[in-house]
C-alpha cells in the first residue's frame, strides 16, 4: 500500500495509485488504463487480447503522432509497428495482429502492481488457460463507473501520460527541469534549451488525482470538467498578493508547490479573499507535494528543485514561506464547510 492510500483504501484511491505512482519504463500502462476505462463505459465483463488490441494500439499510435518517445528502451518492436502504421507502411489488421502478439507482454501482469505489490482489490484477472488470452473484468472495476470521480479518470490518465512523455522527448536535465504555470490558460508548460515553450497539459487534470479529486480545503468532491457545478479552480495556497516578498526569500509563488485545487464555492467566497489558510493545512500541502515527488515525473523534479532535496529541507521551506505570508496577512482562513480529509 502506498502512503497515498493510508486512511483511504477506496477503489478510487487504488485506481489513482496505479496511474500516478511507480516507475515508468514505457507508457503502455496509460494506454492500458484508457482502454480499461472504455470497457467500464461499455460494462464489458470479459475481453480477449485480440479485442483489446484495437483501443490499446490506437491510444499508443495517437500519442506517437505527438511525442515519438514512448519508452526508455533504445528500441521496441511493438512501437516500431505502431510507427509503421502511422506512416502507412502497414494496415490496421497488421497493427492489431502485432499488438496482440507484442503489446501486452508485460502490461497485463504489471498494471495492478504498485510499490512492489498488488493493490488489495484487483480490477481484473488474467485467463490464459486452454489457449485463451483474455482478461476477466471484476466488479471492483465496474463499480468505479458509479463513482463521482469516474468522469475525471480519463483526464487524469491523459495528463500523467503527457507529463511523462514530454520530459522524455525534451531530454531536459532533471536538475534544471521546471514545470511552469500559465495562469491565463491554466496550463503547465516547459521550456527547452532554446527557450522554446512546450505546453504540456491542463493544470486541473494534472493536480486532481493527487488531491484524490477533493477540494484541498473542504474535501468536497471536485470536477475538472467545464460546466460542472463542482468545477475546481486553481488556487495559490499562499496568496499571490505577496509574490514579491516570497521572491526576495527564494520562492516562486507561482511554483507547482503552491498550487492547489479548490471547489469553486471556496474560491469565489469573499470570506477567503487573499487570507492565508489556517496552519493545519500546511501539513496537507506537504503531504500533497510528497505525493508528487513519489510519482517519478516532471512535477516531482520541479518541486524538489523549488523546495529542497530532502523532506526536512522541504518542510523547512514551507514553514518559512508560510510564516512570511502570515506576517503580511495576520488573519487566517478556514472554510465554513469541511469534511474529514484523508491526507
Amino acid at each position: 500500500m502506498t502512503n497515498f492510500q493510508i486512511n483511504d483504501p477506496s477503489l478510487e484511491s487504488q485506481w489513482r495509485a496505479l496511474i500516478l505512482f511507480g516507475k515508468n519504463s514505457a507508457t503502455y500502462k496509460f494506454a492500458f488504463a484508457k482502454s480499461l476505462l472504455e470497457l467500464i463505459e461499455k460494462e464489458t465483463t470479459s475481453i480477449s487480447l485480440k479485442e483489446l488490441a484495437r483501443p490499446f494500439s490506437h491510444n499508443i499510435t495517437d500519442h506517437l503522432k505527438q511525442s515519438d518517445k514512448q519508452g526508455n528502451s533504445s528500441s521496441s518492436k511493438f512501437l516500431n509497428y505502431c510507427r509503421e502504421y502511422n506512416n502507412g507502411i502497414i494496415d490496421e489488421a497488421q497493427l492489431l495482429f502485432q499488438t496482440e502478439r507484442l503489446g501486452f507482454v508485460n502490461v497485463v501482469d504489471a498494471f495492478q502492481n504498485v510499490n512492489g505489490g498488488q493493490i488489495p482489490n484487483l480490477f481484473y484477472e488474467k485467463d490464459f488457460s486452454n489457449g485463451n488470452k483474455r482478461i476477466i473484468i471484476k466488479d471492483h472495476l465496474l463499480k468505479l463507473k458509479e463513482s463521482f470521480h469516474f468522469e475525471n479518470f480519463e483526464y487524469e490518465t491523459e495528463a500523467r501520460w503527457k507529463l511523462v512523455e514530454t520530459a522524455w522527448n525534451l531530454k531536459i536535465n532533471p536538475n534544471l527541469l521546471e514545470v511552469k504555470y500559465d495562469e491565463d490558460s491554466s496550463l503547465f508548460f516547459l521550456e527547452n534549451d532554446l527557450m522554446r515553450r512546450v505546453d504540456i497539459t491542463s493544470v486541473r487534470d494534472s493536480l486532481n488525482g493527487y488531491q484524490k479529486g477533493k477540494c484541498f480545503y473542504s474535501f468536497l468532491d471536485i470536477s475538472v470538467i467545464q460546466g460542472s457545478p463542482d468545477i475546481c479552480h486553481v488556487d495559490h495556497f499562499l496568496p499571490h498578493i505577496n509574490k514579491q516578498i516570497h521572491a526576495e526569500n527564494g520562492a516562486n509563488i507561482n511554483g507547482v508547490w503552491n498550487l492547489v485545487l479548490a471547489h469553486s464555492s471556496m474560491n469565489s467566497t469573499k470570506e477567503k479573499g487573499a487570507k492565508v489558510p489556517d496552519r493545519k493545512y500546511l501539513q496537507r500541502l506537504f503531504n500533497r507535494n510528497e505525493f508528487y515527488i513519489s510519482s517519478k515525473h516532471p512535477l516531482a523534479e520541479t518541486i524538489i528543485n523549488q523546495t529542497g532535496k530532502t523532506k526536512e529541507q522541504r518542510r523547512s521551506f514551507l514553514e518559512k514561506q508560510y510564516n512570511l505570508a502570515l506576517e503580511n496577512s495576520i488573519v487566517t482562513w478556514t472554510p465554513s464547510e469541511e469534511l474529514e480529509g484523508t491526507f
